[in-house]
């Protein structure tokens, strides 16, 4: 009997997953039923006790979860790391990302931003809501920001491509997963956060050991060429 392996992951591997899950399910006969979110958001869940089987977050989330017995010691491995990027829509001026003042002048000249949420958001919302303090710029910022809703439905992609901003600033894995706009590349290293993504099992997994083979599968070196074509760094 075929088992549904229960996913969690961190919308930065929508794009992954709907490359490699046909792969995992021709070669176990198991199906993959992948949810995804911002990692803070499926860290929350997860601490308060969501099942699955597998879940991909940020490495500080899954430190935490073990230290709280809601993730099996041991059972974590680093998957791939990522980087934040900036997109523009499709054929419009990119922004200088050579220099973070070439980046700052580019913010103050857009009408609207579109990026995570600071709060409930995924990672790099966090991060960039710092940037634009530590660039003095917060409130300018403030008053020009859209917020996705955290997702596959609200990357900051789809804000871009719907013309609703004119920079989005998200995961570069995230921008890359939405077709019809320029992806211009990462952010300038001074200002930059990258994430390292961390695959385990949950305490509560009803499938352990299917869990452990689909882990097993984003280590491969045909994961690998995947995951670094979709816009992450392999581990």
């Amino acid at each position: 009997m075929p088992l549904e392996i229960k996913v969690l992951s961190t919308t930065a591997m929508k794009t992954v997953f709907e490359e490699l899950s046909p792969v995992f399910e021709r070669a176990t006969g198991n199906r993959l039923a992948v949810t995804l979110g911002p990692s803070l958001r499926l860290e929350k869940q997860l601490s308060e006790g969501e099942a699955a089987d597998v879940a991909i977050i940020s490495a500080s989330g899954v430190r935490d979860l073990i230290a709280q017995g809601r993730m099996v010691a041991g059972s974590a491995v680093e998957i791939a790391r990522s980087s934040i990027g900036v997109a523009v829509p499709k054929g419009a001026p990119q922004p200088d990302l050579s220099s973070v003042e070439g980046f700052k002048r580019a913010l103050l000249a857009a009408k609207s931003i579109a990026c995570s949420k600071p709060v409930g958001g995924g990672q790099s919302g966090v991060h960039i809501a710092k940037v634009f303090a530590d660039l003095g710029i917060a409130e300018q910022m403030q008053a020009k920001a859209k917020y996705g809703a955290g997702g596959a439905g609200g990357l900051a992609g789809l804000v871009v491509l719907r013309g609703e901003a004119d920079i989005g600033i998200q995961q570069m894995a995230e921008l890359m997963a939405v077709e019809g706009i320029d992806v211009v590349g990462p952010l300038p290293a001074d200002i930059q956060m990258v994430t390292p993504f961390v695959a385990g099992i949950p305490a509560n997994a009803s499938h352990a050991e299917a869990g452990r083979a689909v882990i097993a599968l984003l280590t491969t070196p045909e994961a690998r060429r995947v995951l670094k074509a979709k816009g992450l760094e392999p581990a």
